[in-house]
């Protein structure tokens, strides 16, 4: 809590006033992104709402206000403390991505399957971070499974997206190595929000285990595979 009042003192201080977020809310989202920092998740700036857009105008971009804003962010994705508070002085709206693969992986399933799944693992026990993204997604916090020697073994994050996986993980994305989710809080051009169900002081459960609940979950509501648009 020390190390939170800090550096929300250092962020204050740094940011610039002309933009429109108060700092009690300034505050509160420093506070969020601080603990998934502890945590050891590397985080980059991301993309925002800007009205009904994406603040990376581009036209047609096909997930607003949910990717980095930069094509190096595996480069920049980081645990540092200062680094963030500088990204959001300069930009107190962002939202933030974090990269996958190293400390922690993300399964993400659509909402029906999550909330399935979020019952089961309670029963056995298998605890750890979730965030929802809107109505929409269920984001499931795992430890990573590393690089495997046998490059056969390791499934990217398009795991719904070929024949060959869609019928075995239906609705199911794996983000691993090479790439990234939003991380709680951040805002949606529709009026929703990525927030934590649970948040990532909660330990990282084996990716394996989750995995088993949320494919029996998936298959059981009829998910459908869907795409992913990453950068980089």
């Amino acid at each position: 809590m020390e190390a939170s009042s800090r550096w929300t003192t250092w962020w204050r201080r740094e940011r610039r006033q002309d933009r429109p977020v108060t700092g009690g809310e300034a505050a509160a989202r420093l506070d969020l992104l601080l603990g998934a920092v502890r945590a050891g998740f590397p985080l980059a700036p991301a993309a925002h709402p800007a009205g009904h857009r994406c603040s990376c105008d581009r036209v047609g971009c096909p997930a607003p206000a949910q990717h980095p804003v930069s094509f190096a962010w595996q480069t920049q994705a980081t645990t540092d403390a200062e680094q963030l508070a500088r990204w959001l002085a300069r930009d107190p709206q962002a939202n933030f991505v974090t990269a996958t693969g190293r400390v922690h992986d993300v399964l993400d399933v659509p909402a029906e399957a999550g909330r399935l799944a979020l019952v089961r693992l309670e029963e056995r026990g298998v605890h750890g971070p979730v965030a929802t993204v809107g109505d929409d997604r269920y984001l499931f916090f795992t430890a990573t499974r590393g690089t495997p020697a046998d490059e056969d073994e390791w499934w990217t994050s398009a795991l719904d997206s070929t024949p060959d996986t869609m019928s075995e993980h239906p609705g199911l994305r794996w983000h691993c190595r090479g790439s990234y989710t939003l991380l709680p809080p951040a805002a949606l051009p529709d009026g929703s929000e990525v927030r934590w169900l649970r948040g990532p002081d909660q330990p990282l459960p084996d990716p394996l285990r989750v995995l088993d609940v949320l494919t029996d979950a998936c298959t059981e509501v009829g998910a459908v595979a869907e795409e992913q648009w990453l950068i980089g």
